[in-house]
């Protein structure tokens, strides 16, 4: 038998997070998007404070077996669901190790682990990021031109990196720091891409943008330019051997098997909450949606808010499935990447769908549905673009090599 039912651990867990998301950060959506670039603070430390209990933000971990199921994952997978339902940039600028954090999780040694990620459950608040894009790189991570040289006994650093989530909070607000993806020998190609993990303030690294965005107004996004910047050389994560496979940059970008389930779920959470809101406004109305009812029976109107349902779903039980599988300390490449391009593709349509059924409401600022169509687009785009997802599937499933299919 399958059973899709979450247990009644992960449904407590969703139902205490749902109150934060309805009471905490609905209120202000609003207010901090508008206000880009300005953080709130009550919130975040609210946050912060609870964490310290329990985590309901952090994901992945690596796959180390343990005595028992886990089911951090899976939890994870549906807090971060409700928090992007109550606000995606409120979510995604709540202090945590972040995308960081699952970096050095994924591909850091168990001293790494404890040496960095122990901070957050101490202090004042704190944030981990992770840079990777270039202005000459994209989606193609190979192409990476930050150079690490080892110079003694430090890495020097030197190159840009743009679009890092919470580099501004990351980089030089908070005692955090930022995950580096660097290349120690660029004639190895992919065999020669590390991470470095780059501490708050540390000399070299300067925060030299911070971007005005179309959604997730409230998360800052920024540009960090790299200079002579000296890491000891311990904080570069796994080995610093080149070789000519590309295992090493296998492990650092296992990183996305993590992460991808993590950006899924926080589309899931948008886009139920446009659904929610469409569902809502059509009971005011009167209108009912009649399931059940023959297909060709049924309304426009009917069959399209079927269909946004039915491609959330399906999003969500893949979400779900990534996430038990890495609980379960199973390979979960394929899945991550089928869970991240399937959650990316229904929010844009579903915020898009939303919005239209809803007419001039939708696109009013009286309600927050314009602002979850724009909030929406960004996870169709980071950790791996839609068509870059939809090629991993692709090479998975074919079994091609990166060489064979691109």
């Amino acid at each position: 038998m399958i059973d899709f039912e979450l247990s009644p651990e992960v449904e407590n867990t969703k139902s205490m997070i749902h109150m934060v998301a309805e009471q905490a950060m609905r209120p202000i959506a609003r207010e901090y998007d508008e206000r880009e670039h300005e953080k709130p603070w009550e919130f975040l430390e609210m946050m912060w404070n609870a964490s310290r209990t329990a985590s309901p933000v952090s994901f992945g971990g690596g796959r180390e077996k343990k005595a028992g199921p886990s089911i951090r994952n899976v939890i994870s997978t549906v807090t971060i669901e409700e928090l992007s339902w109550g606000d995606a940039g409120l979510y995604l600028s709540i202090p945590n190790s972040g995308l960081g954090g699952a970096a050095v999780a994924a591909a850091g040694t168990p001293e790494q682990r404890q040496r960095f990620l122990a901070r957050f459950s101490e202090g004042e608040p704190k944030w981990g990021a992770m840079a990777i894009t270039e202005p000459g790189c994209g989606s193609d991570s190979a192409a990476i031109t930050t150079t690490a040289v080892r110079d003694g006994d430090h890495w020097v650093l030197n190159g840009t990196k743009i679009f890092v989530t919470s580099g501004l909070m990351a980089a030089e607000k908070s005692k955090g720091f930022v995950v580096v993806w660097a290349t120690v020998d660029k004639s190895a190609g992919r065999g020669g891409i590390k991470a470095f993990v780059v501490e708050s303030g540390t000399p070299g690294m300067t925060v030299t943008k911070v971007e005005h965005k179309m959604g997730i107004r409230a998360s800052d996004t920024a540009m960090i330019v790299f200079e002579d910047c000296h890491i000891p050389l311990d904080n570069l994560l796994g080995s610093a051997e080149v070789k000519k496979t590309t295992e090493g940059f296998k492990g650092v970008m296992a990183t996305f098997d993590a992460t991808r389930p993590a950006v899924a779920a926080s589309a899931i959470g948008i886009g139920r909450a446009a659904i929610e809101l469409v569902r809502e406004t059509f009971e005011k109305a009167g209108i009912t949606i009649r399931y059940g009812t023959a297909p060709t029976k049924l309304t426009a109107l009917e069959r399209d808010f079927m269909e946004m349902e039915a491609n959330l779903q399906a999003a969500r039980l893949l979400t779900w499935r990534a996430a038990w599988m890495m609980d379960q300390g199973m390979q979960n490449s394929l899945e991550a990447s089928m869970a991240k391009a399937k959650a990316g593709s229904a929010v844009t349509q579903v915020t898009q769908k939303a919005v239209e059924l809803l007419g001039p409401l939708g696109y009013s600022r009286k309600y927050l549905l314009e602002k979850w169509m724009r909030d929406a687009k960004i996870n169709d785009i980071f950790e791996g673009t839609q068509q870059i997802n939809l090629l991993i599937v692709a090479r998975r499933i074919l079994g091609y090599s990166s060489k064979e299919l691109n």
